[in-house]
């Protein structure tokens, strides 16, 4: 439940921050996956893996998927909007697509979510301090990445338009998780990936002829990781948090993606960090914490019964 007291906040900092760094390598697993192997059957070998080993975890803790078709009809609504069109969309549009115009184009999840919720479902409420931390996420964004990875927007639009096109069926896939809250999240997470290997695996067999490929160790080994730790383990954690941080709290993770890329970079290749980079850091951190962050309750005021009220004032004197 959104707000939910028992939810230590720290833990769902954590846990977003997880997810930011999960779903923040797969583009870098996508990148090097589509080298070799062609974006439908990369997208369709993803989702049969991730669900398998899903499935294989949920036998073990004795977990049972739904038998009802209900469910399984938002399974499937659930696969198109967060798996298969934009997975597909951003696997095809990367192989021309630099990884930083990739970021900030995929970095408005938060805004159409918040815009989806406040007109549409109204869901959860929507205040001044998510406003707040929307903004700041993404004018920090927009700092890290820097200015100059906007000058190859336009250069190829429709691989833009499919980002921007992907980025709104994320936002309709936070605003729809909303109807998964009594099952534990592993089950549209599974139940999801299956739909979503279901319809991806028809396709890549008769547009891609997979058998005919021949993959590069680094693809197969980019699919591997992008399956088990980006779609599988990052699903199990988006759920969750579905539950307790709610649509737009869930997708500040697309804010956080930028700055832990820029830290990898300065820990592991030894890239500078400008002062520009460092405020960008700041926005986002802040921002994501207008988001997450659930605001204290308001301390209740003792006040006494009117008739007690005019019973102390008749005897002042």
């Amino acid at each position: 439940m959104v707000g939910d007291k028992k939810n230590n906040p720290a833990t769902e900092l954590a846990l977003l921050l997880a997810l930011s760094t999960l779903w923040g390598a797969s583009y870098t697993f996508i990148k090097i996956g589509v080298l070799t192997i062609p974006p439908m059957s990369f997208i369709a070998a993803r989702t049969l893996i991730a669900s398998a080993l899903l499935l294989m975890i949920m036998r073990w803790r004795g977990i049972r998927l739904s038998g009802d078709a209900v469910v399984w009809r938002r399974f499937m609504v659930q696969a198109l909007l967060n798996s298969v069109v934009p997975f597909t969309l951003i696997a095809w549009a990367e192989q021309s697509v630099n990884a930083g115009l990739a970021t900030i184009l995929n970095s408005g999840a938060p805004i159409l979510t918040f815009l989806g919720t406040w007109m549409i479902t109204r869901h959860e409420s929507v205040t001044a301090r998510k406003l707040f931390g929307i903004v700041m996420g993404l004018a920090g964004t927009c700092l890290i990445i820097g200015m100059e990875v906007l000058h190859g927007l336009g250069d190829q639009l429709m691989p833009q338009l499919a980002i921007i096109l992907a980025t709104i069926c994320y936002a309709g896939a936070s605003i729809y998780g909303k109807n998964f809250k009594g099952l534990d999240p592993m089950q549209p997470a599974a139940g999801s990936l299956i739909c979503g290997a279901a319809i991806m695996i028809p396709l890549s067999l008769f547009v891609d002829h997979p058998w005919t490929i021949t993959a590069s160790s680094a693809s197969i080994f980019a699919l591997l990781g992008l399956s088990v730790f980006s779609t599988a383990l990052a699903f199990v954690i988006y759920f969750r948090l579905m539950r307790t941080l709610g649509s737009v709290g869930t997708t500040a993770q697309a804010y956080l993606r930028v700055p832990i890329g820029v830290l990898i970079g300065v820990v592991v290749l030894q890239e500078n960090m400008t002062s520009t980079i460092w405020t960008g850091l700041a926005c986002v951190v802040a921002g994501v914490a207008a988001m997450t962050i659930p605001a204290r309750a308001a301390i209740p005021v003792k006040t006494e019964p009117l008739n007690q009220i005019r019973h102390n004032n008749q005897e002042t004197p």
